[in-house]
């Protein structure tokens, strides 16, 4: 790839001030991809004083420019988007139609869906006489996730724009490719220099010092828990604002009164979608216990109808996990499900028999999950799914509420109101009836430790600004 050794600051590509480099690797074979070189504090102090210099003038951008902006984006994404979604297959292993229907096209749907709330939205209102303007934070360090790569940069690049932001982005070493095919997007666009500017690195440099860094006013961070606490330590000293969507552990509340085939299937397939590392994606299926011996069985079979293999493959619904560590940490988690006790239906400790190279796990099921086992409470962030009895309505609110993640949940009823009533009882940040599809209208993110904050829609925009009060004109 062209730019894989150089960083994007102040409207070009620069060489890095490091000549540490780091391998790209595709997890299906294995193979090395290309390098990407790995930043230092130097790099970072450039482009955040490229970017505080852009935010004077940027921020005093009318509503008009940035729609244009935005305009231009939407052109040249939509020109690359075959490209991108063929980079994050090789850079992360998503099967060839996800990337194609979801993965790249879910990164253009927010610069959409921003560019359309942008133009009606008021950053002024009057209250008392008095005025209340919106203005634009300042300027903002992204972090962002290998998993949903373009999605998670653009719902935080596109309300960035449209609030008047100015940003440096340090996208995973995991997934660099589209980022840098991204800021090339961004560049022939014509985003004024220094709004937006890229550096790869590592969280341990780059990630710490954005953190800690005295000119950065907001860190909008998307990953693990563990480092989300991270991020808020270190950034503690300075104040700045920061916004992150961490983990998650999403019950999947099957009541009584559905059709249980339909409903046990598309929960299966709901949980194994990219492999099963989403943060959203429903991993505690949670059943009436009566139901327990028909749910496994419908789970036996449907998930037979899922082909473990080459993600370039189309006919392939799972493809391989992000690396090595992802592959062994997955692995630990289904021996210690094994090891306490849970029933395995499918999937376990074997490697696919098809598959000789890369980081494939096959879709796990285990039935007749204790609510205190480790599978059922920790994120695997793999393809494995815990099937878990309860014997009420209540009960089964309380095993979903019992979790120290709170950012979706699923409930499955053919009556609407009661939906509802469960829904509202659920303290997670999203709930979705018969498995309604996410809406980038809609705020994004999570209760307890799932995060704060919220992304998307005009929530995401609102995230980037601050609130000033004019008091006395009148």
């Amino acid at each position: 790839m062209k730019n894989s050794k150089s960083f994007y600051i102040n409207g070009q590509w620069v060489k890095p001030n490091s000549a540490e480099v780091v391998d790209v690797i595709n997890p299906a074979n294995e193979e090395v991809i290309c390098e990407i070189a790995l930043g230092n504090k130097i790099d970072l102090d450039e482009a955040v004083y490229s970017a505080k210099n852009a935010f004077i003038t940027f921020s005093n951008s009318t509503k008009e420019d940035r729609l244009n902006i935005l305009d231009s984006i939407i052109i040249e994404y939509k020109k690359r988007i075959s490209e991108l979604s063929t980079v994050i297959t090789q850079e992360m292993g998503a099967p060839k139609t996800l990337s194609e229907k979801a993965q790249a096209p879910s990164g253009l749907g927010h610069f959409m869906q921003v560019r359309k709330i942008l133009d009606r939205y008021n950053f002024q209102e009057e209250i008392n006489s008095s005025i209340i303007q919106k203005e634009p934070i300042g300027v903002c360090g992204l972090i962002t996730p290998w998993n949903w790569p373009l999605n998670q940069i653009a719902c935080k690049v596109a309300p960035a724009i449209a609030a008047g932001c100015t940003m440096v982005l340090k996208p995973s070493e995991e997934s660099p490719l589209s980022a840098i095919i991204f800021a090339e997007i961004l560049d022939k666009a014509g985003l004024p220099k220094g709004v937006f500017n890229l550096v790869n690195g590592t969280g341990e440099e780059i990630g710490l010092n954005m953190s800690k860094h005295i000119d950065i006013d907001m860190i909008s961070f998307t990953g693990s828990t563990f480092a989300g606490i991270s991020v808020a330590k270190n950034s503690a000293d300075t104040v700045k604002r920061v916004t992150q969507e961490l983990g998650g552990k999403s019950a999947n509340i099957i009541l009584k009164d559905v059709d249980i085939q339909k409903a046990v299937s598309k929960g299966v397939f709901q949980c194994m979608n990219n492999s099963g590392q989403s943060c959203n994606a429903p991993t505690r299926m949670l059943v009436p216990i009566d139901f327990m011996d028909d749910v496994i069985k419908i789970a036996e079979e449907t998930v037979k109808k899922l082909k473990v293999g080459d993600p370039n493959d189309e006919s392939t619904s799972i493809g391989p996990l992000v690396n090595k560590k992802q592959f062994m940490k997955v692995k630990n988690y289904i021996k210690k499900g094994i090891d306490e006790g849970a029933q395995l239906i499918a999937g376990g400790e074997s490697i696919p028999t098809n598959i000789d190279k890369g980081y494939f796990v096959m879709p796990t099921i285990f039935a007749n999950v204790d609510k205190g086992m480790t599978i059922a409470k920790e994120e695997i962030f793999g393809p494995v799914l815990s099937i878990i009895g309860y014997k009420s309505e209540d009960d089964a609110i309380d095993i979903a509420n019992d979790s120290q993640y709170g950012l979706s949940g699923y409930v499955s009823s053919s009556n609407k109101e009661k939906a509802y009533e469960v829904a509202s009882n659920i303290r997670t940040g999203m709930v979705h009836i018969n498995y309604a599809p996410v809406d980038q209208a809609l705020p994004f993110g999570g209760y307890k430790m799932s995060g704060n904050g919220r992304e998307w829609g005009e929530y995401g925009i609102e995230d980037f600004l601050e609130c000033k009060s004019i008091i006395g004109l009148n």
